[in-house]
């Protein structure tokens, strides 16, 4: 009863200046939220320094809860889908859907990234930034309406919402370091990773890193992840040596 009031308050007679995030929650959830702090809280972002008692004023808790509860709700989901596959199948699916490049599409597809300019005033909002702030969000709703919402928030709103294309991930291959490394093997080359720039931006740590072959440099890419950075690296090596587009239409 009281978290109907609560709804019910927040979206007829919310404060004005909440107001905005009040429509915008009803809109991306398909809901008006009981808790509207917590939903403040998810657009937060953590600041460069901080000790441990700032952490419970941005987003960084939630983030880690939502961070859970997708890849609960994601592997129930395959699991329910995919009857026949195998664990392999299933992992690679999950891994997919639930990785940051994914996340943070979808969060921008979302517009999410207009919540965190008008909470984050003054802050470079970065690709990375949306995808924290969509497991944020998720785990505000988990918080807000338990398990159901935010089950039904996860299918309903982000796997069958038009973000994702569930059908066309099962044939895509996005390890091209993986990829790289097997057309090495075959065509008895090496292949070897190297970083050469590290710097800030955004207030945290980037990494320039470079794919070689046979010592010959190929391609660069940045990221605040050596693993992710070496992927792109990875992707535009395929490239350039044509065998990424190969592939594309082998199966197209």
């Amino acid at each position: 009863m009281l978290r109907f009031l609560k709804r019910t308050y927040n979206r007829f007679f919310h404060a004005q200046d909440n107001r905005m995030l009040v429509l915008r929650m009803r809109s991306i959830l398909g809901y008006t939220p009981a808790e509207m702090h917590l939903f403040k809280k998810a657009f937060l972002h953590k600041p460069e320094k901080m000790d441990r008692f700032q952490s419970a004023r941005n987003n960084e808790r939630l983030e880690f809860l939502g961070d859970a509860m997708l890849g609960m709700v994601v592997g129930e989901y395959l699991f329910c889908k995919y009857p026949s596959s195998d664990e392999g199948f299933l992992t690679k699916m999950r891994s997919k859907i639930v990785k940051r490049k994914s996340l943070n599409d979808i969060a921008k597809q979302m517009e999410l990234d207009e919540l965190l300019i008008h909470y984050n005033p003054g802050s470079r909002i970065s690709p990375s930034m949306l995808g924290n702030c969509l497991e944020a969000l998720v785990g505000a709703v988990y918080l807000d309406g338990g398990y159901p919402k935010a089950k039904r928030f996860i299918i309903k709103r982000m796997l069958r919402g038009g973000f994702l294309d569930i059908h066309q991930l099962e044939t895509y291959d996005d390890n091209f370091k993986s990829q790289l490394l097997e057309w090495c093997q075959k065509n008895s080359k090496e292949v070897s990773y190297k970083v050469i720039q590290k710097y800030k931006q955004d207030k945290r740590d980037r990494f320039k890193i470079a794919v070689l072959v046979d010592d010959q440099q190929l391609a660069t890419a940045d990221d605040y992840n050596k693993k992710s950075a070496e992927q792109t690296a990875s992707e535009k090596a395929l490239k350039s040596l044509g065998v990424l587009n190969n592939k594309k239409k082998a199966s197209a």
